[in-house]
């Protein structure tokens, strides 16, 4: 079953129980956090107790043998029983900023055709890392106006899930050129912005490219002979 983040990435609190607590961290029975990977930032939280304290989740991770999210707190927080009811509270701000930059950076990959060799995000900005071809130079100020058009269209953004068999059948769609989906699996989540962009991703979006909101291209680098980075910052 698909985890809640991506059923319902809008949720913001959740009232759920614990199965364990050690020192990795806290496993609940279901979760509203985003764990990192994909370039995404693991979510913030707090979980509110029953007596009104609340605990903090300063990160959210996947266990790497269990596949479990372990929710991150204090070395020093008390210690939560199996079983303990809490309600999960999402750090919404900054998991909404996560959706807005990563969707705008789906849209840097269309503006700038070329291989993306890496990528990561934070909720103050996003970076692309692209191979360019021999001959192509980025120009800051139209890859700038490039987006915004793109964010002020309101194109909708939604899933559409497709079979590793399938993809590979449509490599086209792999913009990534470091990080090679799990081709193996029987379904693959991918992004689709209307009539502008389709590929795989992990991540969490927004509904629609407006809610981006205008974005600045805050500087682009030299990463090698023909690597460069381009960062991208929401403008508010």
């Amino acid at each position: 079953m698909p985890e809640r983040f991506y059923i319902a990435p809008y949720q913001t609190s959740l009232a759920t129980t614990v199965l364990s607590h050690d020192d990795a961290g806290i496993v609940l029975a279901d979760t509203l956090c985003y764990p990192l990977g994909g370039g995404q930032p693991g979510d913030s939280a707090s979980l509110l107790l029953a007596d009104g304290s609340r605990l903090a989740v300063g990160d959210t991770r996947r266990d790497k043998v269990s596949r479990a999210i372990v929710h991150q707190v204090a070395a020093d927080a008390p210690r939560l029983a199996a079983g303990t009811a809490v309600t999960l509270e999402l750090d919404w701000a900054r998991r909404h900023r996560h959706m807005r930059i990563h969707t705008c950076l789906h849209l840097l990959s269309c503006v700038i055709k070329a291989g993306v060799t890496g990528g990561n995000l934070s909720a103050e900005s996003g970076r692309l890392d692209f191979d360019l071809p021999e001959g192509m130079e980025l120009d800051k100020e139209h890859i700038e106006r490039e987006l915004n058009a793109l964010i002020a269209a309101d194109h909708a953004v939604s899933v559409q899930m497709t079979s590793g068999a399938a993809l590979k059948a449509q490599p086209e769609l792999i913009k990534t050129m470091s990080v090679t989906p799990p081709l193996e699996l029987p379904e693959i989540r991918l992004i689709a912005i209307d009539g502008i962009d389709l590929q795989p991703c992990g991540g969490t979006h927004v509904r629609s490219t407006a809610e981006i909101g205008q974005v600045v291209v805050k500087k682009i680098e030299s990463k090698g002979a023909r690597n460069k980075r381009v960062v991208i910052a929401l403008a508010d």
